[in-house]
């Protein structure tokens, strides 16, 4: 459930559990260096830091080949993203949909509710914009996962401008959304990397 019991507090909360996960995790970096950590649903500054003692102790540490990444999707995470970055997060990922539905308090799964849901809301683009240019303040990466930036070129120019790092989509979405930024990039007098 979107406020129920997941993410990071659950991993302090079922430790033998979370023990797994993180065995699992350095086992396959034993071949694959390339898999990294993202912490999803971090309610507090506190409960980041927990879980990141909680990895270090079990041998999981954060290093120049292994980031450690926080998911972005609740209001907490905005009004105080300079602190949890404090922790020592190498990059954010905003998850556009849980953010959304928490800032305009909107069950995106109700069709009574769906006309309210819009991630180009005017509060949701002052989420956005904060955390992006905080995370770039900070020389932490950013990226967001969702449809809107293949949905809402507007949108997407407006990532680009604030200085978001990547976007996130689905595969069949990836060539539509390459063109909307690179269109943004333009327009913007931005250089682009190939991607």
């Amino acid at each position: 459930p979107m406020l129920g019991y997941r993410g990071a507090i659950r991993y302090l909360r079922e430790p033998d559990e979370f023990k797994l996960e993180i065995a699992a995790i350095k086992k396959v970096r034993q071949e694959y260096k390339n898999l990294w950590v993202m912490i999803p649903f971090v309610r507090t500054v506190p409960g980041l830091a927990d879980v990141k003692k909680f990895m270090e102790a079990e041998g999981l540490i954060r290093s120049d080949d292994f980031k450690l990444w926080m998911m972005v999707e609740v209001p907490s995470n905005i009004f105080l993203l300079e602190k949890f970055l404090e922790v020592g997060i190498d990059g954010i990922s905003i998850g556009s949909n849980d953010l959304t539905q928490l800032i305009l308090g909107v069950d995106r799964d109700s069709s009574k509710l769906a006309k309210e849901f819009d991630e180009r809301n005017e509060a949701v683009l002052i989420a956005l914009e904060k955390a992006i240019t905080v995370a770039k303040s900070m020389g932490v990466t950013s990226s967001i996962c969702g449809q809107a930036p293949s949905e809402y070129p507007d949108l997407t120019e407006k990532l680009v401008q604030w200085g978001i790092t990547s976007v996130s989509v689905s595969p069949d979405m990836i060539g539509t959304t390459r063109k909307i930024i690179a269109a943004a990039e333009k327009r913007l007098g931005i250089d682009g990397q190939p991607a």
